[in-house]
């Protein structure tokens, strides 16, 4: 049993199981209020869900990708919970929980998953070959590119074969896609993500260097 965490785009929480399906889940596509909201879906899914944190195996981080601000929180808040809780960390991509998500709907088509990168900007991968599929034998989503950070206008001419793949522009990374992907990889003994988070974009913030000396004249 995982309890799934993602705040790349807006906030999702879930309680999921591999046997039982999912258990609970929270979700808010604010791009603003990700650490106002994470705690309390983290809340609500364990009520709901009915379960003592000790019952969990993991906590699932959706490693990205997504803006700095909005990332590290859910990063940070599924870190923080599974030291607590004495659980490991589950690094997932949320893109690939996309592509997932979608493939447990039936849709194995080639796929392009688009999310907001803020500033005029949007981060893309594409799942599957043309005429392919998007996924595995296994039903586990193939990575054809990304993610990588582009203008939307730039989207037609840096995708290679564009009309081949199905566009979903995503606002929300579904937590419980996350969790259930990683219980599918777990089951099917391919590794997690590299802990790592795809931020592509450097922080407004910066270290500053050394001041600057002062002489007198």
């Amino acid at each position: 049993m995982l309890l799934a965490i993602d705040t790349s785009a807006g906030t999702s929480v879930a309680i999921v199981d591999r046997d039982a399906g999912v258990l609970a889940e929270r979700s808010s596509d604010d791009t603003r209020r990700h650490a106002e909201v994470v705690g309390s879906f983290i809340a609500e899914c364990l009520d709901e869900a009915g379960i003592a944190v000790t019952a969990l195996s993991g906590v699932v981080a959706g490693m990205g990708p997504g803006p700095f601000t909005g990332l590290r929180v859910g990063i940070a808040a599924a870190r923080v919970f599974a030291f607590g809780a004495g659980k490991p960390v589950i690094p997932i991509v949320s893109h690939d929980a996309i592509a997932y998500s979608e493939a447990l709907a039936g849709r194995t088509d080639p796929l392009l998953v688009v999310t907001d990168a803020r500033r005029r900007e949007v981060y893309w991968t594409t799942f599957g070959e043309p005429g392919g599929s998007s996924v595995d034998d296994s039903g586990l989503p193939v990575r054809a590119n990304g993610p990588i950070l582009a203008s939307p206008a730039d989207l037609e001419s840096t995708v290679t074969d564009f009309p081949a793949y199905r566009r979903l522009d995503a606002s929300v990374v579904s937590a419980s896609a996350l969790g259930l992907l990683a219980e599918a990889l777990y089951v099917n003994k391919r590794p997690f993500a590299a802990d790592v988070a795809l931020y592509l974009r450097q922080p407004d913030a910066i270290v500053p260097g050394d001041p600057k000396r002062v002489t007198q004249s």
